[in-house]
């Protein structure tokens, strides 16, 4: 593929200001692109554009697409190229102008993790508090689940929307929830897919660029990054997930965004339910006010940074006061039932769960020993759900809404021989007896009641 100063733009591209910026008289080969990094090189902001625009259209392959991907992982990229790569894949399609709305427009976005449904319930419950929240999301990548993936489980819900029927469900709802359209990000929406199937999702510039161009397309204000540490998140280590947060923090407000970052603990999965209809049904305990403490804990705070960035409270203090009472209300609920039914969701499914997609099976994991849970390997609860079919393991795989782990006993918790550790619900045997195994050998247990993991670890501003 080559794009030429004077070429014109492949059909599909929607580059800055309408021109592709290039070197005069020069052109640029995909393949120069993937030497370039394969060999350490740093590229320009033109050859990022050359390479987004490019496999945008479809002029790149995947095959060509993803060794650039696996070339950027293992050599990097500096903060230069991943505000240019942003940048680029920011402006493959439409950016949002929500002006319209008096109210600030607010989200929130994970890095990924196992058992995270929060987006599920901070829509609906900062939108219920006033806020304006044009939300689009992505499916699971790897062994993490996705929100769109989750939606989906609810009968009817569409969340390929029009970017004219998003607008209207904001006015009527105040949030809504949506997948990339042809016109917003369509750069992410192609690299995203495509990373979780070439094993190039933990690059942090990589991960920057795809969260960074998605929410900004969104014409938001401001910005609530939760990113996971620990077994079950693409960063491991706390130096590395605050090296992340720092990179996405600096360059949202680069860009002008108000934008906050909470490094939260994934060394276990939130919650106690992981798997689309599973996530869906905790979602719904929550907005009620019942539901696991991780998972209530953390969405609280979540949705009092969200408010907080709006401006609709003064303090942190007033902020959590009105999550709790928006809660209690069923205010939050409410607007959750709302949104499900004007995206062509069954409502009724928020009252009655069993209208969900349900397993066929389930069987119970038990304890080999007595003791204490002392760690999990988060990592391997989500792929056990990917194993049942729960996520992708191949580009073209669909998912089952259905399968997934319900955790009865996690970190701290006392466990007897042979009492249940977890619950899988499957379809096919086959799945099962993998999952099973890995399952089983992700609980470690000890002799002595380990110390709690704090969950919010650290608060990342510009400030920092």
């Amino acid at each position: 593929m080559e794009i030429g100063a004077n070429q014109q733009t492949p059909a599909g591209c929607v580059p800055r200001q309408d021109v592709l910026i290039m070197e005069p008289a020069a052109t640029i080969r995909a393949i120069d692109i993937i030497r370039k990094k394969r060999e350490g090189g740093q590229h320009s902001r033109e050859e990022l554009e050359a390479l987004v625009c490019g496999y945008t259209s479809g002029a790149i392959p995947d095959y060509q697409a993803a060794a650039w991907l696996m070339a950027a992982l293992l050599r990097g990229l500096s903060r230069a190229e991943t505000a240019a790569l942003t940048d680029a894949m920011l402006h493959s399609g439409q950016v949002l102008d929500l002006k319209e709305f008096a109210a600030a427009k607010v989200d929130k976005h994970s890095t990924g993790g196992v058992g995270d449904k929060t987006s599920l319930v901070l829509a609906p419950v900062v939108a219920a508090g006033g806020l304006i929240v044009p939300m689009i999301s992505g499916r699971g990548l790897g062994h993490t689940g996705g929100t769109l993936d989750k939606l989906e489980a609810i009968p009817g819900f569409q969340i390929g929307l029009s970017t004219a029927r998003f607008r209207e469900v904001l006015h009527a709802c105040g949030c809504s929830m949506i997948a990339q359209t042809a016109e917003i990000a369509p750069a992410d929406k192609k690299f995203y897919a495509l990373r979780d199937v070439t094993g190039t999702v933990e690059s942090p510039a990589l991960i920057c660029a795809s969260i960074m161009s998605k929410k900004l397309a969104e014409g938001i204000d401001g910005l609530v990054l939760d990113v996971k540490t620990g077994s079950g998140a693409f960063m491991k280590t706390e130096e590395a997930t605050a090296n992340l947060a720092e990179l996405m923090v600096e360059t949202g407000v680069r860009m002008g965004k108000k934008v906050i970052a909470l490094i939260t603990d994934m060394n276990q999965p939130l919650g106690r339910k992981v798997g689309n209809t599973l996530e869906v049904e905790e979602s719904v305990e929550v907005l009620r006010g019942e539901g696991p403490d991780d998972l209530r804990t953390l969405c609280a705070e979540l949705a009092a940074w969200m408010f907080q960035l709006g401006g609709r409270t003064r303090t942190m203090a007033e902020a959590r006061k009105l999550y709790e009472e928006l809660i209690r209300s069923g205010a939050a609920l409410a607007k959750f039932r709302q949104m499900v039914e004007m995206q062509g969701g069954d409502p009724a499914t928020i009252d009655d769960p069993k209208r969900l997609p349900q397993a066929k099976h389930s069987a119970e994991i038990a304890s080999p020993k007595s003791g204490y849970v002392s760690a999990m390997q988060c990592e391997a609860v989500g792929t056990a759900c990917v194993l049942l079919g729960g996520g992708r393991e191949k580009k073209e795989d669909s998912v089952d809404p259905s399968v997934g782990v319900v955790l009865q006993k996690k970190v701290g918790d006392a466990v007897n021989a042979g009492e249940p550790l977890c619950t899988i619900f499957y379809n096919e045997e086959s799945r099962a007896a993998r999952a099973k195994k890995l399952l089983l050998e992700s609980y470690q247990i000890g002799d002595v009641k380990p110390a709690a993991n704090k969950l919010v670890r650290r608060l990342i501003s510009k400030s920092e």
